[in-house]
């Protein structure tokens, strides 16, 4: 009896050993600390997003720096293309200098213009892989400030560049610089906010883009020399210096890399802020610690192909970043065809993505990240497949249906975010976004020369820019649904996701 009863009690340890009790494992730490939602959870948001406005100047700037620009030979009885002429004169009646008239970027140098952007997203490419490693390695905070030093420094070297070439430069690791911007500052969001409030913050943190957008043709409008015009949207970030001294390091990594003291001191200061008890902070982060496993190392970016399920989200949620970077850059180009003013026509371009954002919040949480994706991939190909089949003619329809290619596509933006930052665990959350963000600039890049295209076959491209968001929605189905799921801190905690049905927060 005494064997039987011993042989029990063992069996029982090991049971309870392999199935830890199921309230431990969903307690979020950095919720249970700090709270839902505080002043200081707000406070911090603010600040991070400031960083979008700058994002959103690089990224879009490349619209009054190289405008349209109508010239002439200096001699009027010479092709203005043609070898005879030696000079151009430049029509200056809406900008006193761009970087075509500066740099005579027209007939057989007109490509040169183009490549400014492709520069551009070529560094913000570079960027999000870049600094996506270098936040994993070494935290969020100090790769975020180098990376603002860095677009001011060289924002301001770009506009005072004498020289086409030393403006290309200036101009990549400016870009380079916001690429990881991008990434860090979203991940650092995500990682301070609690899984209650995380959908709306990560919607919501993509708003100042948008206003960054809307405030461009502001700047070009009252400074149309292109000099005046890059140094005004440079300057600003100045400002953001500031994160040196306000802003803390994700908390969520320091403990995910076995910095407990520090994050005690950030999630003690956090817990004040917020009215919560600070007291038993360093006791939850002890009990924390012990749960999870000794000597964890920090990921790399192997671990998003090691095993089939991080393969498996790596090519789906990536391939939905590409979707996003060349439909809606190409669904933008419909939009530039509209004629008119080129302040109103950029301004109208950033208007329409503001509705869609405030409609993302209520999809993502009532109908949750894949199927959120699903809807919006949907209706961004059927648009583009019914712009190729409406007559030019039905140029009111061509003009709606436009705008609701962009409307779903500016969901799909914001969707690819939240869902890249639930899927990835901490350990390589920042390579992971940055790698699939990645493919974005790929698609951008792209996205000129597939609307290209019409020179070949009118119905070419929005045959393509309809094709490729449906086969985009077709890989969502192959990916979890991360609605109300703990975010994962380790390799295996995010493979659970898709092994079984993902635990939730500690519920109320």
């Amino acid at each position: 009896m005494a064997n039987f009863v011993e042989k029990e009690t063992e069996e029982t340890t090991k049971f309870i050993k392999v199935i830890p009790p199921k309230d431990v494992p969903t307690i979020d730490i950095i919720q249970k600390t700090t709270g839902d939602l505080g002043r200081w959870h707000i406070a911090m948001c603010i600040i991070i997003c400031l960083v979008k406005f700058p994002v959103a100047w690089l990224q879009l700037s490349i619209v009054f720096l190289a405008p349209p620009t109508t010239f002439t030979c200096v001699d009027n009885s010479t092709d203005q293309c043609s070898q005879n002429c030696t000079a151009h004169e430049f029509d200056r009646s809406t900008f006193t200098e761009t970087i075509i008239t500066e740099w005579d970027l027209v007939c057989d140098r007109a490509y040169l213009a183009n490549l400014a952007q492709t520069v551009t997203m070529l560094g913000i490419l570079f960027g999000n892989c870049l600094f996506g490693y270098l936040s994993d390695k070494f935290g969020r905070r100090n790769p975020l400030i180098c990376a603002v030093v860095l677009q001011v420094i060289c924002g301001i070297g770009a506009a005072l560049s004498p020289w086409f070439v030393l403006f290309l430069v200036m101009r990549l690791v400016a870009a380079l610089a916001t690429g990881g911007s991008m990434v860090m500052s979203f991940v650092l969001v995500m990682e301070i906010i609690g899984l209650k409030w995380r959908t709306m913050f990560g919607i919501l943190y993509q708003i100042p883009f948008n206003l960054g957008h809307g405030t461009l043709p502001l700047f070009a409008y009252f400074l149309r020399d292109w000099r005046h015009f890059h140094l005004a949207i440079t300057v600003p970030v100045v400002l953001l210096f500031s994160y040196y001294w306000i802003l803390p390091e994700s908390p969520r990594w320091l403990l995910t890399v076995g910095r407990k003291e520090q994050a005690i001191r950030v999630l003690e200061k956090a817990a004040r802020h917020n009215r919560q008890p600070s007291a038993t902070v360093r006791d939850d982060v002890d009990l924390h610690m012990q749960k999870r496993p000794q000597n964890q190392e920090s990921g790399n970016a192997l671990d998003l192909v090691r095993t089939p399920i991080m393969r498996t989200y790596t090519v789906c949620i990536g391939y939905n970043w590409f979707v996003c970077g060349l439909c809606f850059f190409g669904g933008a180009q419909y939009i530039g065809q509209l004629g008119g003013d080129i302040f109103i026509n950029v301004a109208l371009s950033a208007v329409i993505q503001i509705p869609s954002s405030f409609f993302a919040i209520w999809a993502l949480k009532s109908w949750g990240r894949k199927r959120t994706l699903v809807f919006s991939n949907l209706v961004a190909g059927g648009s583009c497949l019914l712009i190729g089949v409406v007559p030019p003619e039905a140029a009111w329809i061509r003009s709606a249906l436009s705008c609701a290619d962009m409307f779903a596509l500016a969901i799909c933006f914001v969707t690819c975010y939240i869902f890249s930052g639930e899927l990835f665990p901490t350990v390589v959350r920042n390579v992971g976004v940055g790698t699939a963000s990645m493919f974005a600039r790929l698609g951008s890049m792209a996205a000129p020369f597939v609307a290209g295209l019409v020179l070949v076959e009118a119905w070419l491209p929005p045959i393509i820019f309809g094709v490729v968001p449906l086969i985009g929605a077709v890989l969502c189905f192959l990916l979890p649904e991360t609605l109300d799921c703990k975010l994962p801190d380790t390799v295996e905690e995010a493979e659970s996701i898709a092994l079984k049905k993902p635990e939730t927060e500690e519920k109320k």
